[in-house]
């Protein structure tokens, strides 16, 4: 080829690579924009069938709302006027948790030389004695699940004769590993199911009914019971269908602890309203929420909040149909829920006897009455309980494997529990629930029926185990954070809800000892608020401002606001304050 010709061709070659290059590329970045266009539709269809165009438009005007109103809080002027008030809440409240003044000793640093036992014993009891509510006379409502004094001395006994003991050395302590085994097995089998499997009928007729082949573990509470069926299922989905953004689908009302999990686990979060007037689970809009990435249904039995079941049953049917797990909170209603057929209350199916339920949590430190610190996790199939192990087996200082978040764990704590359980047995269980369950029937009765309560406030939904929520009705002029805030003037420490506006009262053994005094003071206290409003509406004044006290505060003007960013922040000052010697 003559060498003039040489270059051109030449050029044409290159030129020729170059423009198949850039082709090429042209192609990579439309394949790559196709499928960024691809996900972003899918997932805008999941997310329009699911919230609905309605719901769509209302989810992102509430979170354009909020961005704004944040953007408004971080303004220069408005955000020194916000913390100054934030401060103000924080030293309040620290006033009331970190108490300093006369006779008030913070111990910072080691004693140079150790306390005799009879320093100790003084301390101790100077410190048991501190104010507090008198959760003794039955004036707290939940937070202390209370056997009776006789028990408390029996699991202190157990509690001393296993204080060093670690269930994550079996060898070392076996009467651990058989009494952890045991309170598994107890509340998944009770007698007359071991009575049925001895005859080979294998009948199930356990507390939680569960079929032959259920497993469990024990754990710290129920927050960690929920953690790891939460784990358990997004493990699942993972192992069998490659799920890698996986999605829970829970109502508003169940426990904080599936939203931690949520945090946790890195599971995106669907929320289900729980609408009014059964303030169950709405079942049709869990199932427009079901897509390819969900890996778990979640029911309460009952919610926290009201006390209420949701429909396990079509929850059940739902989970069946879509072949996705379902799991059951029973944390609250621990040992109530399953006796209250038999203790001749109405119940409903929320157990194993639904064939859609695969995991069910339970707290045997409420209502089973063990030391706190107690609680279980049951799942339908061993299966299903392995995908919440952590197994390391290559790790320099041996094999290691735990069945929950713990490593080391107090054996104290599962002797505590097993002594609670072998001493209440079924029939003590029967009658706690029978007086309990009987206890929160007689103050739902009293405030839909009582003269001076039914027209101002108004139960929440139908109740059935221990919970009883009420709120204003909606021809009161009352205010129910006002009645909280009386109430707690009085000496009575209720729980206050939010969306709806609402008190609760969870009922334990020392509220039934009280409950005639609690019905008394609610009454005293709306006639209080009523007669208050008649005399200013006498002088002219018009009625009393609603939202003046503490709770009134908090959940009626702040949580009234398009962000929580304020409350979180009071939150976190809390936490913090709890770590202040």
């Amino acid at each position: 080829m003559p060498v003039s010709l040489r270059s051109s061709v030449g050029a044409r070659r290159s030129g020729g690579s170059g423009i198949l290059l850039a082709l090429n590329l042209d192609l990579l970045r439309n394949v790559v924009f196709l499928l960024f266009l691809l996900r972003w539709t899918r997932k805008g269809v999941v997310k329009l069938k699911g919230r609905g165009l309605i719901g769509t438009t209302i989810d992102f005007y509430v979170a354009t709302r909020r961005t704004l109103y944040n953007c408004f809080l971080r303004a220069p002027g408005v955000r020194t006027q916000v913390q100054k008030q934030v401060d103000d809440s924080l030293a309040k409240m620290k006033a009331k948790l970190v108490p300093r003044g006369p006779g008030m000793t913070h111990y910072l640093a080691l004693p140079k030389e150790g306390w005799n036992e009879q320093q100790v014993r003084t301390e101790l009891e100077r410190l048991g004695e501190m104010e507090h509510t008198k959760w003794e006379d039955g004036y707290v409502s939940g937070a202390v699940y209370h056997g009776g004094q006789e028990l408390v001395k029996l699991q202190t006994e157990a509690f001393g004769k296993f204080t060093v003991s670690n269930p994550i050395h079996p060898d070392v302590f076996p009467g651990v590993r058989k009494m952890e085994a045991e309170v598994v097995a107890m509340v998944r089998y009770s007698r007359y199911l071991l009575a049925a499997r001895a005859n080979d009928t294998y009948k199930v007729l356990s507390i939680f009914n569960a079929p032959t082949g259920a497993a469990g573990v024990t754990t710290s509470g129920g927050t960690e019971s929920i953690l790891m069926a939460c784990l358990s299922a997004r493990n699942k989905a993972y192992a069998e269908r490659g799920v890698t953004e996986p999605e829970m689908i829970l109502p508003e009302t169940a426990h904080p602890a599936f939203r931690k999990a949520c945090s946790y686990f890195n599971i995106r979060m669907h929320l289900v309203a729980c609408p009014a007037p059964t303030y169950q689970v709405s079942i049709p809009a869990v199932t427009r929420l079901i897509n390819s990435n969900t890996i778990l249904l979640v029911g309460s039995a009952p919610n926290f909040p009201h006390g209420i079941i949701d429909d396990i049953s079509s929850l059940s049917r739902l989970a069946l149909r879509k072949k996705l797990p379902l799991h059951v909170d029973c944390c609250l209603g621990s040992f109530l829920v399953p006796f209250l057929e038999r203790a001749g209350f109405p119940t409903e199916p929320f157990d194993f006897r639904l064939r859609g339920v695969t995991s069910i949590s339970c707290d045997t430190h409420k209502y089973g009455f063990a030391p706190k610190g107690n609680s279980t996790v049951l799942y339908r199939t061993k299966s299903l309980r392995t995908h919440q192990y952590f197994i390391c087996p290559d790790w320099s200082g041996g094999v290691y494997a735990s069945p929950s978040v713990a490593g080391s764990r107090p054996g104290a704590l599962i002797a505590g529990c097993w002594a609670s359980m072998m001493s209440l047995g079924e029939n003590g269980y029967i009658s706690t629930c029978h007086s309990i369950v009987g206890c929160a029937k007689d103050i739902e009765v009293a405030i839909r029926e009582n003269p001076s309560l039914a027209p101002d406030l108004a139960i929440l939904g139908r109740p059935l185990v221990s919970v009883v929520a009420f709120t204003t009705t909606s021809a009161s002029s009352l205010d129910v954070y006002d009645v909280a805030d009386a109430m707690s003037a009085k000496g009575w420490h209720l729980n206050a809800l939010q969306s709806p506006p609402a008190i609760h009262v969870a009922v334990t053994l020392p509220v039934v000892a009280a409950a005639a005094t609690l019905v008394a003071d609610l009454v005293a206290v709306v006639d209080e608020l009523q007669e208050r409003d008649r005399v200013r509406v006498a002088e002219g004044k018009g009625r009393a401002p609603r939202n003046r006290g503490d709770m009134a505060a908090l959940y009626g003007v702040a949580g009234s606001l398009p962000s929580k960013a304020i409350v979180s922040e009071l939150a976190e000052g809390f936490l913090d304050m709890l770590y202040k010697a």
